[in-house]
């Protein structure tokens, strides 16, 4: 954690779900964090706290609960925590332990996690509401069963105290919450957005024929760590010739050659805020005609997908002019043939564009918050972040021009949706195809 940790903004995120819990009959709500997970035989994973509950808390400890009183006389946030333990220490590192736990993050009281089952029963006893997120993590840490254990008590009449008659999930307003990205969590973004711009800046410089798609994903890698990211926010996509024209390839061990592109999608995680970035650019530094046909028009979908990205428009409203872009730029290189209606109607333009233009970014690179909710697409609103990334994937077929043929290409940026409009705040990372010519030019050998 870092040494200039504030926690005024998780206290005041702490406060706004207590006043709306205040509302709404008030009660108790619970928020484990993420379980440990083990990788193979003695070994962990690298623990990754749950996004709910960092979001909440700033903690970053595994084994460890938020539970949120609201009371209108006391509202109170109490931390169940790992103690200090001198041996653990040596082998695992440093624990708050309640105490230190407590004045660091703001907590109004903070116990030992083993207390937390003592406790629980008082906390949530008196018929008050329970909030909780139910089936989020099967092993969280353990309350969900011993929550289940005592309301199936008081239903059976064996108990002399009443349990909680009313449930709700948590998530529904944590998602609401989440969705407007407050100025501590836009500082983060961007700052993980400007890392992830400079690992796409070095992978372009490293990229040349003979190289493999893994050696540029360990250029990315070093980039992410060495400014101060956690790693990758997912894995990284290094796609080079048709390899671009699968949506999720992760294998990153093909060697590349003169003449192909190279489709990188990777982005960073800062301090639990991820980044999201796809750029496309050829191995050898400089697009072929067909290439560079099919990326100015991916180019203007993402023009035309950010115009259309503004408060009060639909959030569909961006795929929507992304994709009739794509239809008149795909009929003028007669890829598409026939009528425009007929092509729409029949949706044939999905041979080549099959994904959406964009999802929620945050905490999660695929984060939180319905796009449809009441079954009725999402209104944008200011303080949104989402991702734009139009793409065209041409697979080799016997109907499609040879010139044509395995070109695979999606630009991505990170998009803030601010109270005009639209603001791509990790478009300085080379994208047209200019900038990127002229860096790969700079950067390739010299004979």
């Amino acid at each position: 954690m870092s040494t200039l940790f504030d926690p005024a903004p998780f206290r005041a995120r702490r406060a706004r779900v207590l006043e709306h819990m205040q509302k709404n009959g008030g009660g108790v709500a619970l928020v484990a964090t993420a379980p440990e997970r083990m990788r193979n035989r003695e070994t962990a994973y690298a623990y990754r706290f749950d996004s709910y509950f960092h979001y909440l808390t700033g903690f970053a400890e595994p084994q460890a609960t938020l539970v949120l009183i609201a009371d209108n006389n006391n509202p109170r946030s109490i931390l169940f925590c790992r103690e200090k333990n001198a041996e653990r220490e040596t082998w695992e590192g440093f624990r708050f332990g309640p105490e230190a736990a407590a004045a660091q993050f703001a907590f109004d009281e903070a116990y030992a996690c083993n207390e937390l089952a003592e406790r629980l029963p008082a906390l949530i006893a008196g018929g008050q509401p329970l909030w909780c997120a139910f089936g989020h993590e099967d092993e969280a840490s353990g309350f969900e069963a011993l929550c289940a254990a005592l309301i199936a008590v008081r239903r059976n009449g064996r108990a002399g105290w009443c349990a909680p008659a009313t449930l709700h999930d948590i998530r529904h307003l944590l998602d609401e919450m989440r969705l407007i990205k407050d100025e501590a969590e836009l500082a983060l973004m961007r700052r993980a957005g400007a890392i992830a711009r400079d690992a796409h800046i070095r992978a372009m410089r490293a990229t040349r024929p003979g190289r493999y798609e893994f050696e540029i994903e360990a250029e990315l890698l070093h980039a992410f760590r060495a400014a101060g990211a956690t790693g990758p926010a997912y894995t990284s996509i290094v796609a080079s010739g048709a390899n671009a024209c699968t949506l999720h390839y992760v294998a990153n061990d093909r060697q590349m050659h003169a003449g192909e592109l190279l489709l990188i999608d990777a982005g960073c995680e800062l301090e639990g805020y991820a980044s999201d970035i796809t750029r496309t650019f050829p191995v050898s530094g400089r697009f072929s005609p067909a290439q560079r046909a099919i990326y100015e028009l991916v180019l203007a979908m993402q023009h035309a997908a950010a115009r259309a990205t503004r408060p009060g428009a639909s959030f569909d409203a961006p795929h929507e002019a992304a994709v009739d872009t794509l239809i008149d730029g795909l009929m003028d290189l007669k890829l598409l043939t026939g009528s425009r209606a007929e092509i729409v109607d029949t949706k044939r333009w999905q041979r080549f564009y099959m994904h959406r233009t964009g999802h929620w970014l945050g905490r999660d690179v695929h984060d939180v918050g319905a796009y449809r909710p009441h079954d009725a697409p999402r209104t944008l609103a200011a303080g949104m972040t989402l991702t734009i990334e139009p793409g065209c994937y041409i697979r080799a077929a016997a109907d499609i021009d040879p010139a044509f043929h395995d070109i695979g290409i999606r630009i991505e940026d990170d998009a803030l949706v601010t109270p005009d409009g639209c603001q791509l705040y990790t478009a300085d990372t080379p994208k047209t195809v200019a900038e990127i010519e002229t860096l790969m030019q700079s950067a390739q050998p010299t004979s």
